[in-house]
């Protein structure tokens, strides 16, 4: 959590403090990378429906979500996170967060993918769970 604060927090700080410019042919690609990233994140949110949560969880016989983004990448969220953590700063060319930010995130990344992996392993697949009912 508080890397996700030195994100929003930090962005508009380096800005204000460092006197970012804002510098459109960076800026506005990253305003529109920044709000394709949210479309994912809510895209993730409304495929996984009641399972959507931000702790790990696994429910017995309870199959995987093989619909909406999780049909092409296993973690689009993270997808999100990561694109979101490097755009969202570099509107307005705070390249100091987006740097920080991204060194930080993908080491918690590769706790919380460690953890998510192994308890995905024990969750039947969809088709699997559709074959036993």
């Amino acid at each position: 959590m508080a890397v996700q604060v030195f994100l929003l927090a930090g962005a508009p700080l380096e800005v204000w403090l460092l006197h970012r410019p804002f510098v459109p042919a960076l800026g506005w690609p990253m305003l529109t990378v920044a709000v394709l990233a949210q479309a994912l994140r809510w895209w993730c949110i409304a495929s996984l429906r009641e399972q959507w949560n931000t702790r790990v969880v696994t429910v017995p016989g309870l199959p995987l979500v093989d619909r909406g983004p999780y049909r092409l990448v296993r973690h689009p969220n993270y997808v999100a996170v990561v694109a979101e953590g490097v755009a969202l700063p570099l509107v307005h060319t705070a390249w100091l967060t987006a740097s920080v930010f991204t060194v930080a995130n993908l080491g918690m990344l590769a706790v919380r993918l460690r953890v998510e992996n192994a308890a995905l392993r024990q969750a039947p697949s969809a088709e699997a769970a559709q074959s036993a009912r």
